[in-house]
């Protein structure tokens, strides 16, 4: 006979609530034991302008060996600036995808002369006045999420961006990169991200947040 199920929630196993933190509150006390892996070598393949790529071997629960390929990223911030009840968009040519895409703005936290990573909040309003040539008086953290874990480290960080006003003797992005800036109505917006006519998932996640929020009368846009 198998292995007899165990309600985790029941159990009240206190390894897994002190593991979830305050999501326990939701998903109930659960043991994860089962799935942790430990990294017992670390091989780095190649070492970019920002992103690392290594190999490494873990050993998991059940005492099995494997590798995972892994790219470390510095981690990122991506803005929803709106201007009066229009949310800015960026279209941007995408090598990785072979195409252009509309995404919000976005940008990589820089590393600093000392090796340390900068701060979100202060990345946030450099890559939103480099990209589309705003400022804006309030921000708001409205979660972080990980982008890709099955292979990456990215953790970007969502801002929503309001009480914008131009920068005067704006020139435009970088040299760097070449971008046109959008103004597109909110529920345009999101109606677009419904349709799949906006595919980047930074840009679609922070649409459907913007619209919840709108939702429950947290932001008016109108």
């Amino acid at each position: 006979m198998g292995k007899s199920y165990q309600d985790p929630v029941r159990a009240g196993n206190a390894r897994g609530c002190a593991l979830l933190g305050r999501r326990s509150a939701i998903l109930g006390c659960v043991d994860d034991a089962e799935l942790l892996e430990s990294t017992v070598e670390s091989r780095v393949i190649h070492r970019g302008g920002y992103l690392t790529f290594r190999t490494d071997t873990i050993e998991d629960a059940q005492g099995e060996l494997r590798t995972r390929d892994v790219v470390e990223h510095p981690g990122a911030v991506a803005i929803l600036a709106i201007v009066d009840g229009d949310v800015l968009l960026v279209r941007q040519f995408r090598t990785p995808v072979g195409r252009v895409l509309l995404e919000i703005p976005a940008g990589t936290l820089d590393r600093l002369a000392d090796g340390s990573i900068e701060a979100p909040d202060r990345a946030a309003p450099r890559e939103l006045a480099e990209e589309t040539g705003y400022r804006a008086a309030t921000w708001r953290l409205l979660g972080r999420f990980f982008t890709a874990p099955g292979f990456a480290t990215e953790e970007m960080h969502l801002y929503l961006a309001t009480d914008l006003e131009p920068i005067a003797g704006y020139a435009g992005p970088g040299t760097d990169e070449r971008l046109h800036l959008s103004r597109v109505p909110v529920g345009r917006a999101v109606e677009m991200a419904e349709a799949g006519l906006i595919d980047d998932a930074k840009s679609i996640a922070g649409l459907f947040w913007l619209d919840r929020l709108t939702a429950r009368g947290e932001l008016h846009v109108g």
